[in-house]
């Protein structure tokens, strides 16, 4: 697939890239892609949920009457679980939640995602571009040239600039990242990628590499 390049004002350019078919052109693995979305967001969570056990409440240990003979069902301390304030069954305890996927099936998510934006003409390149200094209202206008303002972007850099990461960071339906750290995750939750015109080679680099 050959796309044009634009350059930040919206207008073509004389100049052309061509998608490798082995990234943006493979037959999709929804259950890889599945899997990586998986990961990604199981990594996101903090796990830290916790309730007191039996052991753990604070109270007294007094048998609270007599085991026999009161007609009613036999009862230890204050702190079972069946009387108010008493400590949780098998209540929930800190864990982590991630888990671990072959760096192979990573890969192919992510060829995966980029295939479907490419198929679904999500893709713009343009040329590579930086900022003097941050400047919010400058990176908008971007956008605006390419009627982005109101979907969600991800904006591929080859590698990290911290002045168009500034300009953007009180965007909330944009994302910058740089070629290496571009995820499965990023590419399907946007509606567009903007992907700057030296971060494919990175891209091709990283991912045909077996």
């Amino acid at each position: 697939m050959e796309l044009e390049v634009y350059n930040i004002s919206g207008q073509k350019t004389a100049k052309k890239v061509k998608l490798d078919d082995n990234i943006f052109g493979i037959k999709p693995n929804d259950h890889a892609i599945y899997l990586d979305v998986k990961q990604y967001m199981a990594n996101h969570r903090q796990g830290t949920h916790k309730a007191k056990e039996r052991s753990e409440v604070a109270g007294s240990t007094r048998k609270i009457k007599r085991q026999k003979g009161t007609g009613t069902a036999r009862f230890g301390d204050i702190k079972n679980p069946l009387f108010r304030g008493g400590g949780r069954v098998f209540g929930p305890q800190p864990r982590d939640y991630g888990f671990k996927l072959n760096k192979k099936l990573k890969k192919l998510a992510r060829k995966s995602a980029l295939t479907y934006k490419a198929q679904e003409n999500s893709i713009i390149v343009l040329e590579d571009f930086t900022f003097e200094k941050p400047k919010t209202k400058q990176f908008i206008e971007i956008l605006q040239k390419f009627e982005l303002k109101e979907k969600k972007v991800l904006v591929v850099l080859a590698e990290n600039d911290k002045n168009i990461y500034l300009s953007s960071r009180n965007l909330q339906k944009a994302k910058i990242v740089s070629a290496s750290d571009v995820h499965t995750y990023d590419i399907l939750n946007a509606n567009n990628l903007l992907i700057a015109e030296s971060s494919l080679k990175e891209i091709e680099k990283i991912h045909s590499v077996n």
